[in-house]
């Protein structure tokens, strides 16, 4: 592996060798694309060193994997569609879960050291709505970490990888109807951005939790991929379906630490104030029920000013869960003692760019994987440790299509497009007050719960900042949060994580939103009565409203 530092862009800007892949996101997703696509030369860009700022490295529950005596991959498939509310796909959830087992085999070659039994066989833990024990884990809750460490270290082995560290894309080029490149800056931007050529883009940029005031999300986890696709006209699927984990602790910390689900799966008890449980009264399934209906249940109580607390004093947390557990100890919580205030917080993003089973987005010349994408496994909800099967599964089938397609490949000449472009550079106190407002309209507008009204506002908001000169980063929050509000919105139905209080009952087929960056526009000046994106600078790395009429 070749490292890069920000400041040594100018030997890659223009690089249009016949079999460069451009992987823009240092995740979970990225990392094994670039892995399985050796020995085709990849760039991976990441906006800060491999291994942080990605959510992969933050994940705590595990991988599911129905590899267990009893349990087949029939059986996952049919959790996974029961989970996502009537709008997974059945064949995509028939194709990840039969193919689970063979991407746990990648990463144990790759030296993930998964837990064990004593007789050597891999130890397997339940999680809520899970038919079954399928869910590989590493020293507890230590899973996202220990995988990553094992990439990162294969990476660094495997010469046909170069890394561009503290690297952020801001912008897809296109010519001729094909994505042939992208711009990209310094993280954190200085004024300028490189272009660099690929014959080959994969998204792999993570979700859009940032997006929102309480997320358990790094602050990389902000919608950059899906805004640049949708700004390039990529067709975007269920962007309204944003899964909120019922159980990040409560400790006001930005990003909210998160306790695992399979603290519940172990005996974990979800009680208010009082001592009382509440889930029983809500679901059979109680602690165990899926995420958006605990998240739901979690958030009323907090509402009704009963408070919400994981009670885990029965548990022995420090040599299960030790994550959580020193979380507890920094918040000077003992959980032996005294149960842990917790809150919902944007987890997830079931939605994202919308790909086909290769991986293949509706943009020649790009493909997608990991959390930016929406694959169809989801559906409305997803099941609990699905993210880094699917994470895996689509970046083993990205590689697979780019290396199949990349003889086909026809002559490429010099690519027409600058050097570089200017990015609008922003006062740090302006940005920062934009951002706050941008979280927080989200927070209290789009999220556990939604209505009409709620969801004006929020539109309102973003309309009025996306017409304030941004960042590139700022620009790509502000376009993502449009599309998820639109698309919310425009959905008159409650259906797994998307809960319309003025819409309680699911309609009786599901139907899934394809929606374009214009589509999302339309509604907000629709609803508002503004147009978003006007009166913007003509950098190129802004939509004006203009733009999109075409």
């Amino acid at each position: 592996m070749n490292h890069t530092r920000a400041n040594d862009l100018l030997p890659f800007r223009r690089r249009t060798g016949p079999d460069r892949v451009l992987v823009v996101g240092g995740g979970l997703a990225g990392l094994f694309t670039a892995l399985r696509l050796a020995p085709l030369p990849v760039t991976v860009l990441t906006p800060k060193p491999l291994g942080e700022g990605s959510s992969s490295a933050w994940a705590q529950g595990g991988i599911a994997a129905a590899i267990g005596a009893g349990d087949h991959a029939d059986a996952h498939a049919a959790d996974t569609i029961a989970a996502g509310a009537g709008l997974t796909d059945p064949e995509v959830a028939r194709v990840v879960t039969s193919e689970a087992g063979d991407r746990i085999r990648d990463l144990l070659s790759y030296g993930v050291p998964f837990d064990r039994e004593l007789d050597g066989k891999l130890r397997l833990s339940q999680e809520a709505a899970h038919s079954a024990r399928r869910i590989v884990r590493v020293d507890g809750d230590r899973a996202g970490k220990a995988v990553m460490a094992a990439l990162i270290a294969t990476v660094a082995k495997t010469p046909s990888i170069s890394v561009l560290e503290n690297v952020e894309a801001v912008e897809l080029v296109k010519r001729d109807g094909r994505v042939v490149g992208l711009y990209a800056t310094r993280s954190g931007g200085h004024g300028r951005a490189s272009f660099l050529a690929g014959r080959a883009v994969v998204l792999a940029t993570g979700g859009i939790g940032h997006l929102f005031r309480v997320t358990t999300n790094p602050a990389e986890a902000r919608g950059g991929g899906l805004a640049m696709a949708a700004r390039a006209g990529a067709i975007i699927a269920d962007p309204e379906f944003v899964q909120f984990h019922p159980t990040a602790f409560d400790v006001s910390r930005d990003p909210a630490p998160l306790a695992s689900e399979a603290i519940r799966g172990d005996g974990g008890r979800l009680v208010n104030r009082d001592g009382e449980r509440f889930m029983p009264a809500i679901d059979p399934r109680g602690e165990l029920a899926p995420r958006d209906v605990v998240a739901r249940g979690v958030h009323r109580e907090i509402a009704a000013g009963r408070g919400a607390f994981l009670d885990v004093r029965a548990l022995d947390l420090a040599h299960n869960f030790p994550t959580a557990y020193d979380v507890c100890t920094e918040a000077g919580i003992d959980p032996a003692k005294q149960p842990i205030p917790i809150a919902p917080a944007a987890h997830y993003h079931m939605g994202g760019v919308s790909t086909d089973m290769r991986g293949r987005t509706s943009l020649t010349g790009l493909w997608a994987c990991g959390e930016v994408a929406c694959t169809g496994l989801h559906g409305a909800n997803r099941l609990a440790s699905n993210s880094l099967l699917e994470a895996v599964v689509f970046a083993a089938r990205v590689a697979a299509d780019i290396a199949a397609d990349a003889p086909h490949w026809p002559a490429m000449g010099e690519i027409e497009a600058p050097e570089t472009i200017a990015v609008p550079v922003v006062a740090p106190a302006e940005e920062a007050r934009l951002l706050k407002r941008l979280r927080e309209a989200m927070a209290a507008h789009v999220g556990v719960e939604r209505t009409a009204e709620t969801l004006k506002t929020a539109l309102s908001s973003l309309v009025d900042i996306s017409r304030i000169p941004a960042s590139p980063a700022l620009a790509n929050m502000t376009t993502a949060a449009i599309l998820i509000a639109a698309a919310a919105h425009e959905r008159r139905e409650s259906r797994g994580a998307h809960c319309r209080l003025d819409f309680p009952s699911a309609k009786e087929k599901g139907r899934h939103t394809f929606m374009t960056l214009s589509d999302a526009v339309g509604i907000a000046a629709r609803v508002t009565g503004k147009t978003p994106f006007d009166a913007v600078d003509a950098s190129g790395v802004r939509v004006r409203a203009a733009d999109l009429a075409g």
